[in-house]
């Protein structure tokens, strides 16, 4: 099931929901209590030196897709993810079509948080994907 279009259409917008992720180039594709994904391009810009992602990069998209898929799931409660484990693997970028899941963590979620006032908007602009 995908998620409902962002309000102005199309995909959700990831500069509007997290914009850490924006900033690196990820895309948010799917957002809804049921799912959460997106994509990302490797580019110079979230690469170690060697030239391969770096860490850091793969720990901020698991924790922060985490967390939005759980406040949506939890009725927009305040939920903190923590990540504990992330495992990749390497896939071929020559083959478009192929959709296999390359990385995986385990995140620890938090619930039953406080919402301080301060951050009580960050709610509006996940209202329209926390629909079950």
């Amino acid at each position: 099931m995908n998620s409902p279009p962002s309000p102005t259409g199309g995909r959700p917008n990831t500069e509007i929901l997290d914009a850490p992720l924006h900033t690196i180039g990820f895309e948010i594709d799917d957002l809804s209590p049921q799912k959460v994904s997106g994509h990302l391009l490797v580019t110079l810009k979230c690469c170690q030196p060697f030239k391969v992602l770096h860490g850091g990069i793969s720990a901020l998209i698991a924790e922060a897709l985490a967390s939005m898929g759980a406040h949506l799931a939890s009725g927009q409660q305040r939920v903190a993810g923590i990540v504990w484990e992330v495992r990749l693997s390497k896939c071929d970028p020559s083959d478009p079509e192929n959709k296999t899941l390359i990385a995986s963590s385990r995140v620890t979620i938090f619930c039953n948080l406080c919402i301080p006032e301060s951050v009580k908007d960050a709610r509006e602009k996940f209202r329209p994907y926390a629909k079950l």
